[in-house]
């Protein structure tokens, strides 16, 4: 009865089945490590920021580039607070804000974009405190910077003048006349009342929506196994009783079902 298994059309299905099936696990597998490794970075993640609020403040340059080493360490600047802009749509403890960002003219002719604080509403100029006059010291965790749609940030564009969607050094070049680090400071206390900027992680190391999407995808790669092998098994308990149904007439003459039932149970010409 079961000799139709040994014909081309079943021999595809077995084939794709065997391959089918430890493909499917090797890459749930694999997307089940990403979501770990992505669990491993967020403790990382966690354990740094705590030992970053307890570290001394370094100079700015020995901490550049940024990277997830020294993302979140505390570092100081000196220099002349010059162009301030609103970051909108920021949200903090679940307040919807705004971020007052004001570039900090050091005496590298570079500008380091520092997050003076946060204050809750639609973005105001008339609200946002000025920032001091003549040379200051600012003290405060360093930060990428960020990337327009991404961790929150905001990628609408047509902005009212002096706004800014990301804090990033690409927007900033286009709205300044001079160069602008590829990185900002968060102040540690909010400047003229303003509530302080907490700490963000680095990208990619917090359990996010892509951390949640490689547990997704490792269910459906898993779930794909099972599909598989109930298709192989609902495939082949149709054929068995097609091949019933042949035997005892029941299926009409040149259906297909009972042609290749027919050639299964054929034997061959040398009478075997």
């Amino acid at each position: 009865m079961y000799r139709f298994l040994l014909t081309p059309r079943w021999w595809g299905i077995n084939v794709f089945v065997l391959l089918a099936i430890p493909f499917c696990v090797f890459m749930g597998s694999w997307q089940l490590g990403r979501f770990e490794d992505r669990v491993d970075d967020h403790r990382t993640a966690e354990a740094q920021a705590t030992s970053n609020r307890h570290e001394a403040a370094r100079p700015l340059a020995e901490l550049l580039p940024v990277d997830k080493a020294t993302v979140g360490k505390q570092t100081t600047a000196t220099g002349r607070y010059d162009r301030q802009f609103l970051v909108p749509d920021r949200t903090l403890d679940d307040r919807r804000g705004y971020y007052v960002l004001t570039l900090l003219r050091t005496d590298s002719g570079h500008a380091l974009p520092v997050v003076r604080g946060w204050l809750p509403g639609e973005p105001d100029p008339a609200r946002a405190p000025a920032p001091p006059t003549g040379e200051v010291t600012v003290t405060g965790a360093l930060q990428a910077s960020e990337t327009p749609g991404e961790n929150g940030v905001t990628a609408r564009g047509g902005l009212p003048a002096g706004q800014t969607a990301a804090i990033s050094a690409a927007t900033l070049v286009n709205l300044v006349s001079y160069d602008v680090y590829d990185a900002w400071v968060t102040l540690n206390r909010g400047d003229s009342g303003m509530t302080a900027v907490p700490a963000s992680a680095p990208q990619n190391t917090g359990l996010d929506l892509k951390a949640f999407q490689n547990l997704g995808y490792t269910a459906e790669w898993f779930a794909f196994v099972g599909f598989v092998i109930f298709m192989w098994f609902r495939l082949f308990r149709r054929e068995v009783e097609f091949i019933r149904d042949a035997e005892l007439g029941l299926l009409p003459e040149g259906t297909e079902a009972d042609e290749d039932s027919s050639r299964a149970r054929r034997p061959s010409p040398s009478g075997v």
